[in-house]
């Protein structure tokens, strides 16, 4: 029986490059939603202003921005293999 040797697949980068990932998908999406409602929810409970906001900015964040930062960081990771 003989082993092919099996590509090295690349590791998944640290916790804390994906928190910093994480956070440079987060804060400009926040900044931007709270500009976006800011006109029509100056009356509104904090709660409700902070729920609304993250209804949008986490599924934005999660399923649309973070991808593509962690590709672009791959991509960059390769390059300088």
């Amino acid at each position: 029986m003989s082993t092919s040797p099996t590509p090295s697949t690349p590791r998944p980068p640290s916790i804390h490059v994906r928190a910093v990932i994480t956070w440079i998908a987060i804060f400009p999406l926040v900044t931007l939603g709270f500009f976006a409602i800011a006109p029509f929810a100056t009356d509104w409970n904090p709660v409700l202003r902070a729920l609304v906001l993250t209804v949008v900015v986490v599924p934005v964040a999660v399923y649309l921005v973070v991808p593509q930062l962690m590709r672009i960081y791959g991509a960059i990771r390769a390059a300088r293999r």
